[in-house]
């Protein structure tokens, strides 16, 4: 009986699968919940600091283009002090505040960005590089050591050499030889690059014909004894740039320094023509010269411009 009776009193407890699976599909509906979440967490995050980036460099590209425009000219004030030091200067071949200026005054009025021609690295170099600040300004010299060497210290220089093969001794026959030429080789418009008359410069490099020059300063070559090349090529070469321009300004300013020695006035009457004149000193001559027609054939409009004597 004692048998019987622990044998009614045992209860069966039976666990279905079924709540098995239940338990564990709880599990894995909380483990996609907190997922889902985090997930939602970490995308949020990324938006949000991706979009503060964006926001803070746009808001510091707009303070800096409003502070510094792109194409901002210099001060007068800056141009002043520019020209007061740099004609202060102890060196002896440096140009006078009267010759800087009326420069200055040109570049500071051409609308940036101004295409700047020189020829002749010298004491004001580092100066038109400044003053014609956002433009282009590129130098011609005939020494090709010092052209390599002052990139060299000053690498935002753009300068090249040429070799001139003009003497001050021929002056009176070349300015003959370009009259007799003048409407084959010596033409007042044309490119350069294919010219073969004698004084024109054709072998700068090819983007100096392209460009639609605003200024010319002829500065160089040396031109002080009868063996030195002169500047009867850059006087010419100024002359042709500046007649053949496509673009751009249909004037073009050049200045010619050393204007008192007779060189450079009667080569600048010839070829930049007395009726461009529009002032003139003892050192410098300021011609303004107009854009022509290709089927031109005088640099100025009398025929009888200057006698080469």
């Amino acid at each position: 009986m004692k048998n019987a009776n622990n044998t009614n009193n045992t209860k069966l407890i039976l666990l279905h699968p079924y709540i098995l699976k239940q338990g564990n599909s709880n599990r894995l509906w909380l483990l996609a919940f907190v997922s889902f979440f985090t997930v939602a967490f970490l995308l949020t995050l990324i938006y949000t600091r991706d979009s503060s980036s964006s926001s803070s460099t746009a808001s510091s590209t707009t303070i800096s283009a409003a502070v510094v425009p792109a194409a901002a000219a210099l001060p007068a004030t800056v141009i002043n002090t520019l020209l007061h030091y740099a004609s202060r200067s102890n060196d002896t071949f440096k140009m006078s505040y009267g010759e800087l200026k009326p420069i200055a005054d040109v570049l500071r009025k051409c609308s940036p960005p101004c295409n700047l021609l020189v020829f002749g690295l010298t004491h004001e170099t580092l100066l038109w590089k400044a003053l014609n600040h956002n433009g282009r300004t590129v130098f011609i010299d005939e020494n090709r050591y010092y052209a390599a060497y002052y990139e060299q210290q000053h690498p935002e220089i753009d300068a090249y050499d040429v070799q001139y093969t003009t003497k001050t001794s021929e002056m009176r026959e070349l300015i003959m030889a370009a009259r007799v030429q003048v409407k084959n080789e010596c033409r007042p418009v044309q490119n350069l690059l294919f010219s073969e008359c004698k004084l024109g410069l054709n072998d700068l490099p090819n983007h100096v014909y392209e460009v639609d020059w605003d200024v010319i300063l002829v500065d160089g070559p040396r031109g002080d004894w009868a063996d030195a090349p002169g500047r009867i090529q850059p006087i010419f070469t100024a002359g042709v740039l500046a007649r053949s321009k496509k673009g751009g300004n249909a004037k073009t300013h050049v200045f010619v320094h050393d204007f008192r020695r007779g060189l450079e006035r009667v080569c600048g009457d010839e070829f930049l023509c007395k009726e461009n004149l529009v002032e003139a000193s003892d050192l410098l001559g300021h011609y303004v010269v107009e854009r022509m027609d290709e089927n031109s054939f005088h640099f100025c409009r009398s025929q009888n411009s200057t006698t080469a004597s």
